[in-house]
C-alpha cells in the first residue's frame, strides 16, 4: 500500500493571533489554535507533524482559512462539512471526533454526554483523553465540551482554559451562569 503524501501547511493571521493548518489534497489533516506570532504556530504544527511541509494553501484551504478567520472575529461558521484527513486513527476516537463535530457553535456537551452519543456510556474519560489528542482543534470543536456539571475541565490546546472560554463566548456561550 502507498505511504500518503506528507501534509502541506501554511500559517495566517486571525482576530485571536496565528493559526496554522495543515492539509493532504483536500482534506485537512492538523489544525493549530491560535498563538502570539506565526513561528510559534509553525513550530507546535511542525511538532506534531514534523514531515509537514510549508506551501501556499490550494483554493479548498482558502476557504477553510477564511471561515476560520470569520469564526475567530465572532461570526459563527459551520466547520461540520470540512473534509477532514484523520487516518490512522482508532474507530472509538473517530466516533468521539464525528459526534463531536455535530455539537452547533453556541451549544456544549458534556464529556459524559458525548461518550453517551457515541454508544459509549460511561466513557467520558476516554472522551476526554480523544479530545486532548485532537488534530483539528476548533473544526472538531473540542472547546464546546465541558467537564460534568457544565464546569470547564480541561483544555490542553495552547492558551488553555482562557482560549477556551474565548471561544466559547465567540459563539455566544456564558459560563458565568
Amino acid at each position: 500500500m502507498a505511504r500518503p503524501s506528507a501534509c502541506q501547511f501554511t500559517v495566517f493571521e486571525t482576530a485571536l493571533g496565528f493559526c496554522a493548518i495543515a492539509w493532504r489534497g483536500t482534506r485537512v489533516c492538523r489544525f493549530q489554535l491560535p498563538a502570539a506570532d506565526p513561528a510559534t504556530a509553525a513550530a507546535r504544527l511542525r511538532r506534531e507533524d514534523p514531515a509537514a511541509e510549508p506551501a501556499s494553501p490550494p483554493a479548498s484551504m482558502v476557504r477553510v482559512i477564511e471561515r476560520v478567520r470569520h469564526h475567530l472575529a465572532g461570526r459563527r461558521r459551520d466547520f461540520s462539512a470540512v473534509p477532514l484527513d484523520l487516518e490512522g486513527l482508532p474507530p472509538f476516537t473517530r466516533r468521539v471526533y464525528e459526534a463531536a463535530r455535530t455539537i452547533p457553535a453556541g451549544q456544549t456537551v458534556t464529556y459524559g454526554e458525548l461518550a453517551e452519543r457515541c454508544g459509549s456510556p460511561g466513557g467520558a474519560r476516554a472522551v476526554g483523553q480523544a479530545m486532548a489528542r485532537n488534530p483539528v482543534a476548533l473544526i472538531i470543536p473540542c472547546h464546546r465540551i465541558l467537564a460534568a456539571g457544565g464546569r470547564l475541565g480541561g483544555f490542553s490546546g495552547p492558551g488553555g482554559l482562557d482560549l477556551k472560554v474565548r471561544m466559547l463566548a465567540l459563539e455566544g456561550v456564558s459560563l458565568d451562569d
